[in-house]
């Protein structure tokens, strides 16, 4: 009896690597975006911190990315047989 060779699938398509790829940097991109605004002595105040892209446009762009990583999953790979 020879041993026949097995052939690896992997869970996702190429497509679905590629989504969850864009999706990762989408929400890295999103948590950069809140960096910052803060002060560094304690006691004087930085309004920075209540800034449109910390507080409206970075979490909008984190859960985009989370979005896209769903999407990804749930996306049937294509079968090219």
């Amino acid at each position: 009896m020879g041993q026949e060779k097995v052939k690896k699938e992997l869970l996702f398509g190429k497509k679905n690597y590629r989504f969850l790829i864009v999706a990762l940097a989408v929400i890295a991109l999103g948590f950069i975006l809140m960096i910052g605004g803060g002060s560094k002595d304690p006691n004087v105040f930085n309004p920075e911190i209540f800034s449109f892209r910390r507080i409206r446009l970075a979490p909008t762009i984190v859960l985009l990315g989370f979005a896209i990583a769903i999407y990804a999953i749930l996306t049937s790979p294509k079968n090219n047989k």
